[in-house]
């Protein structure tokens, strides 16, 4: 199954699903829902942080958090 980790610059997803239990609140509370879109901005060197775009919110996301939000590309 595809996460956002898998996602190249410009791409654009659905999210699907998440564990509920590892994803900070924070994120939650930004827009990162099941059904929301998300746009990945630009990536950084050395596996370090995602630039998302989620419902026209712009945020940073670890990596290893990104592995974990499922998506379906658009």
């Amino acid at each position: 199954m595809l996460t956002i980790a898998n996602l190249q610059k410009g791409e654009k997803a659905k999210i699907l699903d998440f564990p509920i239990d590892t994803i900070p609140l924070k994120l939650i509370e930004m827009g990162c829902l099941p059904g929301n879109e998300v746009t990945l901005v630009q990536t950084t060197l050395f596996n370090g942080p995602l630039f998302l775009t989620i419902n026209g919110s712009n945020i940073a996301v670890r990596k290893d958090t990104a592995a974990q939000i499922f998506i379906e590309k658009l």
